[in-house]
C-alpha cells in the first residue's frame, strides 16, 4: 500500500538510532511490527485472572 504520510523528524532520528535501521520503509515495517505484538500480549495479559479451569484440571500436570 503506497501512501504519504508526515512523521516527526526528530522521532524517526531516534528511531534510527536505537534500532540501526536507516530504510525508512523497512523502519516504519519494524514499528508496525512491534507495535502490534505489543498490543497482542497485552491483550493476553489482560485475560489473566479472568479464565477458569474445570474443576479437576490440573495444568501442573501437563508441564
Amino acid at each position: 500500500m503506497r501512501m504519504e504520510i508526515k512523521i516527526d523528524d526528530d522521532l524517526v532520528k531516534e528511531a534510527v538510532q536505537v534500532t540501526g535501521i536507516t530504510d525508512l520503509e523497512e523502519l516504519i515495517r519494524e514499528g508496525l511490527k512491534v507495535l502490534i505484538g505489543q498490543k497482542r500480549r497485552k491483550s493476553l495479559l489482560d485475560l489473566e485472572g479472568k479464565i477458569e479451569f474445570a474443576p479437576g484440571y490440573d495444568y501442573k500436570s501437563l508441564r
